[in-house]
């Protein structure tokens, strides 16, 4: 049965256009690679959907690039010489731009200031002193954070040398503990008050002899606690 001719206007229904669309995109891709095969032409299609994508088709033995190269030197004309031009004045733009930027640092580093009338140079000047003004309170503020930063380690190691020292207080008073000083005791003692020049002060605490928590119950002091001082 023979197939009825449809009416060729625009599809309204957005479904059914797409649908056309990929159809017939793919039957004419597809009469373009039978054309290349059956008579060895270099063919290349371009084609935009309604919606903006892009889809294309190039013969195996060429590329978009050599295709376009010929087509220019076939019809004599320049498809990049508009581009190549917004291109070039999109270069003197920026290379006006560099070198006024640079002219601006070296004038802010106190060179080509020749060319600079009074008024230039008065405003320069006030754009100094407000850059200067705002190191400054850079500076100002992170000396302040620093300062900051270290009087809270210092408070810290303040409190765990004032509960050392009461601790230490706090057992002196206690009868069962006492003191030991250097030089009593024999060489055991000697040298843990010895490492006194090589760090925190050290002290060291004993059970009194005879005392029942001295360890030994014989009453010869052996147990020896050691607590460090900061200072």
């Amino acid at each position: 049965m023979a197939r009825g001719k449809i009416q060729i206007k625009r599809i309204e229904n957005t479904t059914n256009r797409q649908v056309t669309y990929s159809k017939r995109r793919n039957g004419l891709f597809k009469k373009a690679n039978e054309l290349t095969v059956l008579c060895d032409a270099r063919v290349s299609i371009i084609m935009f959907s309604s919606t903006g994508k892009l889809h294309e088709f190039i013969s195996p033995s060429t590329t978009t690039k050599e295709f376009f190269d010929q087509y220019q030197k076939t019809v004599g004309t320049d498809l990049w010489s508009s581009h190549y031009e917004n291109m070039q004045e999109s270069l003197k733009k920026l290379k006006e731009v560099n070198r006024n930027l640079n002219r601006e640092i070296r004038q802010r580093m106190g060179d080509c200031l020749n060319d600079l009338n009074m008024e230039d140079l008065k405003l320069l000047e006030e754009e100094m002193e407000q850059a200067a003004k705002a190191v400054r309170e850079s500076k100002y503020k992170a000396i302040t954070r620093q300062i900051d930063t270290q009087r809270k380690k210092y408070n810290n190691e303040k409190e765990v040398h004032g509960r050392l020292i009461r601790d230490l207080e706090a057992r002196a008073e206690d009868p069962r503990y006492g003191l030991i000083d250097n030089g009593v005791g024999g060489g055991e003692y000697d040298s843990v008050i010895g490492f006194s020049n090589l760090g925190p002060r050290m002290f060291a605490l004993s059970l009194q002899p005879g005392h029942p928590h001295s360890g030994t119950g014989t009453g010869t002091g052996s147990d020896l606690t050691t607590y460090p001082l900061l200072f």
